[in-house]
């Protein structure tokens, strides 16, 4: 799975330079990163991260120097660690690991001397690929929401490598707003995200 997703983002990424000069106005790029996801539920937040990666594509239209709207498809993995199954016959740990394409959609601001630093904010949408349970290797996407809602928000730099690509490094973060699991009667139990990323977009 990760050679397919690196392959395909190198050769988008060759696509992406080749039309650059066509598209003063829009930027395009590819990422990968490490990602920390857990879940909170009330006042509780579980601090036994899920570490995994992700692997996205973005596309940037410039309003003006300093605004731009981002979108973004992300191979997202989240879930969380040490948590537990519970039931009339059963109660155990377990990890949880859920993977999406997450869709998120921002508001872009560009500042600095050079206009290479950014902030982002805005709303995200994920759609759930697969999920499980660890230790009894059950699959729990027949229990578990098939969409993710929340909040996103951002923040990079860019390094000219050339006329029309940059190199850029980035911090971001998603927070849900909707129940992981259906039918859910206990606490509301919403995802968690933080990721550091790598990447180099075209223009």
């Amino acid at each position: 799975m990760k050679k397919i997703i690196t392959t395909f983002l190198i050769i988008l990424g060759f696509y992406y330079t080749s039309t650059a000069q066509t598209t003063s106005n829009t930027e395009f790029g590819v990422n990968v990163g490490l990602n920390m996801a857990t879940v909170n539920s009330g006042y509780y937040t579980n601090s036994a991260y899920r570490v995994g990666f992700n692997a996205g594509l973005s596309g940037e239209y410039y309003l003006s120097e300093h605004w731009g709207i981002k979108a973004k498809a992300i191979y997202d993995q989240k879930g969380w660690n040490d948590g537990f199954i519970s039931g009339p016959n059963v109660d155990y740990t377990t990890n949880f690991q859920m993977d999406y394409i997450t869709v998120p959609v921002m508001a872009d601001w560009h500042f600095g001397r050079t206009n290479n630093w950014y902030l982002n904010f805005g709303l995200y949408a994920g759609f759930l690929l697969s999920a499980k349970e660890t230790a009894g290797g059950s699959d729990i996407k027949p229990i578990t929401n098939s969409t993710d809602f929340g909040l996103t928000t951002g923040i990079g730099i860019k390094f000219p490598m050339s006329d029309n690509a940059k190199f850029f490094i980035e911090l971001d973060g998603q927070d849900g707003v909707n129940d992981v699991f259906k039918n859910n009667s206990g606490s509301t139990i919403i995802t968690m995200r933080s990721s550091i990323n790598i990447g180099i977009a075209f223009r």
